[in-house]
């Protein structure tokens, strides 16, 4: 229990508790060192055990320090004080825009905008660093009274990412921002924090969330199914370029979404210029929902589907018999004779006037799907040419070295003898693995976890060669090797050493300070001494440890040895000889004392 005055590692002073999260709660400290306020957020005590959560928290605090940016909180210091996990970082005197949009309903346009531009601004360095938030929201969104930002809490959610949508007390709030890969147990990339940031671009205009229900659980499916409710059909007056922005940040397909988040940045720059403020509604080029099944081709063989009864067809039906067959056959023939004549009459109409203008324009074939020498041969047969360099393009939808699409596009209507591009597919996307061992752990899963959105999990395993003196963070193994191919989603496991160094006797031993000292050093232990007068032990050994003998050895832990000091020699009680008179007194004395004693 962390309570005020406590002083972490003797320099930060805890002065109150200002937020508790799911992982982490956090205090506002004062560095005696510095002379500043700070903020330190400090493991919760049921997760410092777990050494899985140590990792993901010591691993939060390794990604938040390379980035340094007005629109991320700083972090100045990490460690461990006696069990105790915490990082301190910059203490922003402010609110939350969770708090603040509570406080005012939703913002005005500008002001959305400005905020808006702050945070795709820090995202994006974020981002290029391949560091993904992961937990993206109002309340991870600090803002000062000038206006300024800051993004707070990156990477907090990694701890938690598996057993989320259980955790009802710490994901509640981080539901309603979840991507709809995220919420079905996809990886998290890029374009996760995206949607996010869309998520809020509309909670700030609009000051409600799009989704809701009565668990995580319905939330995250609506974030997965529903589409998102149109912005300017509650408020007109908000400009179609802002709501194009938002939909395409929230767009449920990935693909349909922002390539980066300085794409979205630039995006909002112009957003309100007068030449975009009315533009048209966009259109995905992509499916929003790609397991929809697809219709089935017509030269498909299968078996006829049996098609459902449609009650008005029924009812229609039972009249037609009721009508005369005559009526209905002349009917018949009167349409039929009207339809041929339009149809006749359109064509004539279409080479008079315009086959002459179109003669030397054809419309560009669909090739996807189709081999590139069928597509090649499709294209110049409709009288266009085919630029002989092939461009290569991943493609989830489409089987490797099939036609992805052409450029210009299928479908254009354009001059013959356009010289057409074939983009042809390498397949799903891969990446070829490399070989990590010997490399930090945490860095390698923090690439590969960010930017190729492959599924990390680190295990112990007794190193092959026991006699290297490995670190506890070194990577000896993977479970894919190197050159292997992966693609978003795929798993691979790290192996680091199972180092089983325990605290030694350190009495029992008879070591020194000095043997204390090579020990922590060797391990990266911060040593802290206590000296304690005492005959029974030989001065300069050490008594007794704070960490038990027989524990875990970690780096970065604390440990404080008590020596063994030799006693100042006693003072005489009589410092001169006293007269005859005085003795009776002199022996009364130390008896009084000792009673006092």
């Amino acid at each position: 229990m962390i309570s005020k005055g406590q002083k972490i590692n003797e320099r930060y002073e805890v002065i109150r508790s200002i937020g508790e999260g799911g992982m982490a709660n956090v205090y506002l400290g004062y560095d005696t060192i510095l002379d500043r306020n700070v903020a330190i957020k400090i493991l919760r005590g049921d997760l410092s055990n777990d050494e899985k959560f140590v990792r993901r928290f010591q691993r939060e605090a390794l990604s938040a320090s390379s980035l340094a940016h007005p629109n991320i909180v700083e972090m100045y210091d990490v460690g461990e004080d006696d069990g105790l996990y915490y990082i301190v970082m910059e203490y922003v005197d402010g609110k939350t825009l969770k708090q603040l949009l509570k406080k005012r309903g939703n913002l005005t346009l500008s002001e959305a905008i400005d905020i808006m531009l702050q945070l795709t601004d820090g995202m994006a360095h974020a981002h290029d660093s391949y560091i993904v938030h992961r937990d993206l929201k109002p309340q991870n969104v600090m803002i000062k009274d000038d206006g300024q930002i800051k993004i707070t809490d990156f990477g907090i959610a990694m701890a938690l990412n598996s057993t989320q949508l259980t955790q009802t007390n710490s994901v509640m709030g981080s539901v309603h921002y979840l991507p709809p890969e995220q919420a079905s147990g996809k990886g998290s990339t890029i374009k996760s924090d995206i949607y996010s940031i869309g998520i809020i671009f509309y909670e700030l205009l609009s000051g409600s969330l799009p989704f809701r229900g009565d668990n995580a659980v319905e939330i995250a499916l609506k974030h997965m199914r529903d589409p998102l409710p149109s912005l300017r059909d509650e408020n007109p007056a908000i400009p179609q370029s802002i709501e194009n922005i938002i939909m395409r940040a929230t767009a449920k397909n990935p693909k349909n979404r922002y390539e980066d988040t300085r794409t979205m940045h630039d995006d909002l720059l112009t957003a309100l210029d007068d030449e975009r403020m009315n533009e048209e509604p966009i259109k995905f080029k992509y499916p929003e929902h790609e397991d929809t099944p697809k219709k089935k081709k017509v030269d498909e063989k299968s078996e006829p589907e049996i098609e459902e009864v449609d009650e008005d067809k029924e009812v229609a039906k039972k009249v037609d018999e009721d009508t005369d067959d005559k009526v209905n056959k002349v009917i018949i023939i009167i349409l039929a004779v009207i339809l041929a004549l339009l149809v006749a009459g359109l064509i004539v109409a279409f080479v008079l006037f315009d086959g002459g203008n179109e003669k030397d324009t054809a419309v560009i074939p669909d090739c996807e799907g189709m081999k590139v020498s069928a597509c090649e041969k499709k294209l110049l047969n409709a009288g266009f040419e085919v630029n002989t360099k092939i461009e290569l393009v991943e493609s989830e939808k489409i089987e490797k070295n099939k036609v992805v699409k052409t450029d210009p596009e299928a479908g254009r209507n354009l001059k013959m003898g356009t010289k057409v591009t074939i983009y042809k597919s390498l397949g799903e996307e891969v990446y070829v693995l490399e070989d990590y061992t010997g490399k930090n752990y945490i860095e390698v899963e923090t690439l590969l976890e960010s930017k190729y959105g492959l599924k990390i999990d680190i295990e112990k395993k007794e190193p092959a060669d026991n006699t290297k003196d490995y670190d506890e963070q070194e990577v000896i193994g993977q479970s894919l090797a190197s050159g292997s191919e992966v693609k978003p989603g795929d798993s691979l496991i790290l192996y680091i050493p199972d180092i089983t160094d325990e605290f030694p006797n350190m009495n029992e031993l008879g070591w020194s300070l000095a043997d204390a000292e090579a020990f922590c050093t060797k391990y990266g232990i911060i040593i802290k001494t206590k000296y304690v007068e005492t005959d029974k032990y030989a001065e300069g050994k050490i008594i007794s440890q704070s960490r038990a003998a027989g524990s875990p050895v970690a780096r970065g832990t604390t440990l404080t040895v008590e020596i063994a000091k030799k006693p100042e020699p006693k003072k005489p009680e009589v410092e001169e000889k006293p007269s005859t008179e005085d003795t009776g007194t002199e022996e009364e004395k130390p008896a009084s004392d000792s009673t006092g004693q």
